[in-house]
């Protein structure tokens, strides 16, 4: 977890759609909670090995890479790379993560 995931983070759990379903003081305990348990690290300097259509997920590759992680996403633009990066989708990420644990 970087600052830039975070920051990400608050601001789509602002959104009107999102507030709907999820109340602040919810989103709130939620991104306490995940700054307290998650690992860290600062947002990486380098640019991204690839680059998406959508230049906003561009930091998250470059994070990804940085820190050789899976890169965990719904979002169709980073998906696409499935192939030249470490990007699965989260229902792909728990099937690995079941087979594994075989």
């Amino acid at each position: 977890m970087s600052p830039g995931v975070l920051a990400e983070l608050e601001r789509a759990l602002g959104y009107s759609k999102l507030r709907r379903r999820i109340p602040e003081h919810d989103a709130r305990d939620f991104l306490g909670s995940l700054a307290e348990a998650a690992a860290l690290v600062e947002d990486p300097d380098e640019g991204p090995p690839v680059r998406s259509s959508d230049p906003g997920d561009d930091y998250l590759i470059a994070l990804a890479a940085s820190r050789r992680a899976i890169l965990v996403s719904g979002d169709k633009h980073l998906l696409v790379f499935s192939e030249e990066i470490p990007v699965d989708s989260p229902a792909r990420l728990l099937e690995r993560l079941s087979e594994q644990a075989r």
